[in-house]
């Protein structure tokens, strides 16, 4: 008992100081992305406290960090600008047709877990899953690197001079205490990234030093301040916006695009974190979570969101693995919302960009350069396919080639491996033994293996070794018996699974007389006489 007590509480506690090292990591992220989709800083930052808040409670992966994401907000530029073009510039009903939007979303992706579309994650295969992370990982790199410019009259430029040396070197001290510490024995168990945020924070202050701050990076983007009030519903969305078809026909493209990279980074992420804590998560359940959290997030004033591959794996790396770890991490983002905006403001972004460098080193799959003269040309492709379309495009486009992709690749391939075994029987039938998959992808070269016009009178084939596996191989079947009886000859059809002598039996009476359906093969009986064997088969040592 005192063991198990023993392990909560010291789960209690890295969950507990994970989730206040992702609140500090969350704030930038919300803002940045609220920016880049043309909101308010506090519409990401409510996002990121509600979907976290909702998500971390009813998720189907404990662990697993949820908030405003910058593969959301890229879609929601044009949405916001088409909405406020729709009325006068004072209006701003962009905003109101966004959190239309994202509650729209809600409900398809909550429609997803209900009719169990999440677990169609298990046919991305490995590759795309590999590109995923090394193309999202170079995400997060090319964001933080906006970090490195200043705002000089009303233009983005890099810095120059000592403002760049300062950022660099505490960018790089960060991550230097993040790589030694957990080298020290002594300091094993203290997390990294916030003892890192904490010191490079008390060097900025105390030394006085003239850096980029989380304060300033808010009204370099036109921002007033961190400083909120608690998220309230918004019943102006209903009230500015007309609820009609044409409404629904304007916001539905754009939730069904926001629902499907949404549920498309969740699940992936999901995947992700089962493999670095080795356990199972409920994609169903989460698809259900994200949805219900999108749903509220929208009442509420926020842009909406899903899972966060950086913010997650920070929290993995510091020890976070139940449900109070994201929990931790939205209630005090609303801390921070609420009473302690002027200390967070304070934070270099130096830090907090040497934390998300850190992520990028942890989360690229390092092993993708050690097996590329190892694996398959075209997985090879389809990696290097799927890493370049997340950083060009975004994340479903991405992923959706690549399944696409290797689809097409293992239907060639399949294609490929259709036989067809010949041979005469004593009467002078001929037999063709079928091997392989018989589906779209392999109809002509089935087609091939046949010789109508010089074949005997009889003719057999046998599909013991081969799986009708679709409509096509059924019509293909079907083409086949109509040449031999137009040319005169007998044909038989042997070894047909179940539902495809079904359907032929459906389509055309004929097949009465030509599927033979009592067959005696040997190997679906005991290679044996019963004879031999007068005890009971369980008390026979095999």
């Amino acid at each position: 008992m005192t063991e198990f007590i023993t392990k909560r509480v010291k789960n209690v506690r890295n969950d507990v100081l994970s989730g206040i090292t992702v609140a500090l990591a969350l704030v930038p992220e919300a803002v940045a992305f609220a920016f880049v989709a043309g909101v308010d800083p506090l519409v990401g930052l409510y996002a990121a406290f509600m979907v976290g808040l909702i998500t971390s409670i009813f998720g189907g992966r404990p662990g697993m960090i949820s908030g405003a994401t910058g593969a959301l907000a890229v879609v929601m530029v044009s949405l916001v600008a088409e909405g406020n073009a729709m009325g006068n510039p004072d209006e701003n009903l962009g905003l109101y047709y966004l959190f239309l939007t994202v509650i729209l979303m809600g409900v398809i992706q909550v429609l997803a877990g209900i009719f169990k579309l999440g677990k169609f994650v298990r046919l991305i295969p490995h590759p795309v899953m590999m590109g995923f992370v090394n193309g999202l990982a170079i995400v997060i790199f090319l964001s933080q690197l906006g970090m490195f410019k200043q705002t000089v009259g009303g233009e983005k430029v890099w810095l120059e001079g000592n403002s760049l040396w300062y950022m660099v070197g505490l960018v790089g001290l960060t991550m230097l205490i993040m790589w030694g510490l957990p080298k020290i024995k002594a300091t094993k168990k203290l997390p990294e990234a916030l003892i890192a945020i904490l010191v490079v924070t008390g060097i900025v202050i105390f030394s006085n030093l003239d850096v980029a701050t989380v304060g300033s990076f808010i009204k370099d983007g036109g921002g007033e301040g961190l400083k909120g009030g608690f998220p309230v519903p918004v019943l102006e969305t209903f009230s500015n916006i007309p609820i009609n078809f044409e409404t629904l026909k304007f916001i539905f493209p754009y939730a069904l695009i926001l629902a499907a990279i949404g549920l498309i980074e969740s699940l992936m992420t999901l995947n992700l974190i089962d493999d670095l804590t080795e356990t199972r998560g409920n994609s169903n359940k989460e698809c259900m979570a994200q949805g219900g959290a999108n749903i509220i997030t929208g009442l509420f004033g926020g842009m909406g969101g899903c899972a966060m591959i950086g913010q997650s794996i920070i929290n993995i790396k510091g020890g976070g693995r139940g449900r109070l770890s994201g929990l931790t991490a939205a209630i005090f983002l609303l801390m921070f919302i609420l009473f302690a905006s002027s200390y967070i403001e304070q934070v270099p972004i130096a830090a907090l960009v040497g934390v998300m460098f850190m992520v990028v080193i942890g989360t690229f799959a390092w092993s993708s350069f050690r097996i590329i003269n190892k694996i398959p040309k075209t997985d090879l492709f389809v990696l290097i396919l799927v890493s370049a379309l997340t950083v060009i495009f975004d994340l479903a486009i991405a992923v959706i080639s690549g399944v696409i992709v290797s689809a097409l690749v293992f239907a060639w391939e399949s294609a490929r491996r259709i036989r067809a075994r010949k041979r005469l029987k004593e009467d002078g039938t001929k037999v063709y033994e079928i091997w392989g998959p018989l589906f779209f992808g392999s109809i002509t070269a089935f087609n091939e293996k046949f010789d109508i016009k010089n074949d005997p009178e009889k003719v057999e084939i046998d599909f013991v070794e081969a799986r009708i596996s679709d409509h096509s191989a059924i019509e293909a079947i079907f083409a086949l018996v109509e040449k031999y009886q137009a040319a005169g000859k007998k044909i038989t059809l042997k070894h047909l699974s179940e539902d495809c002598k079904l359907l032929l039996y459906k389509s055309s009476p004929i097949y009465t007389d030509i599927i033979e359906e009592d067959i005696d093969d040997p190997r679906y009986h005991l290679a044996a006489n019963p004879e031999d064997f007068p005890k009971p088969l369980g008390e026979y040592k095999f």
